[in-house]
């Protein structure tokens, strides 16, 4: 197939580019470079499959260009900040909602018959049970959620009203290497990793997380992408265990191999850490896990790496980029 990836210089989509070109499939990486980075693709540049084109998901004369030819659409450009939809979701939803439009848009105008749609957890909001399925009631917490819901309606109404297959994976906590420096995981390792300092642990520290590696959700997508059904699917995309993140602080500081314990702080929602500075997001989820029943059942997907394992490698690959963290924290 010839995929076009939008932000396919970003944390996932590197990874979706990546296993796509290997597999032997054309890619065209879409990204307006604004967080994705060309670090996260260089090494896919002498590749012959792979086409780099730099263009926004909010210009549609752009998209149906790199699009033309395409078979399919993998959609993981995104605003992705919690944080900035709270604070803008006007420009959450021009990017989330708009963005995805454009997306679908395109796909119909040139014939496109397949989009697989990058959505999230985060549209189910606070779980009123747990593991939470795909029927879950759809409860947003915040801005995001919001608009990563609407993309997936959006999904929807384009396979009912012009038959293109989509479907939407909603995805849990990935992480792995190239992740972007800002959320709980990388916090911790920064600091106990490459700083020797202890993470610090909003709360009790009981909050349950589902981590899934990053390449165990690629393996997701691209058998979605390459396989078949018909109108909108959704799927969840996690790990299935829900990880504490106390227990997930005591992995990152047996991994480090440092002498440390760890900080527990109780900002206000919406407060700061007095030791780091880091933002505390309102209405934060007590707890999140997923079950992934749907997609072993229909793909014969299921995540083959622990949390341990890929932890690891997110750690040494950071060791071995520690300049890729050199940023300001994103909130």
């Amino acid at each position: 197939m010839r995929v076009l990836v939008t932000g396919g210089a970003g944390f996932i989509g590197s990874h979706v580019a990546e296993r796509l070109a290997e597999e032997g499939h054309e890619v065209v990486v879409y990204d307006n470079f604004s967080t994705g980075s060309m670090e996260n693709i260089r090494h896919l540049l002498s590749m012959s499959n792979v086409k780099v084109v730099k263009g926004d998901v909010l210009d549609l004369d752009a998209l149906m260009r790199a699009v033309d030819g395409c078979d399919a659409i993998s959609h993981h450009a995104a605003q992705l900040e919690i944080g900035s939809a709270i604070r803008d979701p006007a420009a959450d939803a021009r990017v989330n909602i708009e963005g995805t439009i454009n997306v679908l848009e395109a796909a119909v105008r040139r014939g496109v018959g397949k989009v697989v749609y990058a959505s999230s957890a985060g549209v189910y909001g606070e779980a009123l049970r747990l593991p939470q399925d795909e029927e879950h009631p759809k409860r947003p917490s915040w801005p995001y959620g919001v608009s990563k819901y609407a993309g997936e309606l959006y999904c929807l109404q384009y396979s009912q009203f012009y038959g293109v297959k989509t479907c939407a994976l909603r995805y849990g906590i990935v992480y792995g290497e190239r992740e972007w420096f800002g959320r709980v995981l990388t916090m911790f390792i920064k600091r106990a990793v490459l700083e020797n300092k202890p993470p610090v642990i909003f709360g009790d520290g009981r909050q349950t997380r589902d981590f899934i590696y990053v390449k165990d959700a690629v393996e997701l997508h691209n058998l979605l992408l390459e396989g078949d059904h018909d109108g909108f699917e959704a799927y969840n995309a996690g790990s299935g265990v829900a990880t504490t993140i106390r227990d997930l602080a005591d992995l990152v500081i047996e991994l480090s191999g440092n002498d440390l314990e760890p900080v527990y702080e109780d900002p206000p929602e919406g407060g700061c850490s007095l030791i780091t500075g880091r933002w505390r997001i309102p209405k934060e989820l007590r707890n999140l896990q997923l079950d992934i029943t749907k997609a072993v059942k229909k793909t014969g997907w299921k995540p083959e790496t622990s949390l341990r394992e890929g932890v690891r490698r997110e750690i040494e690959w950071i060791r071995n980029n520690r300049e890729r963290w050199n940023v300001r924290e994103r909130v």
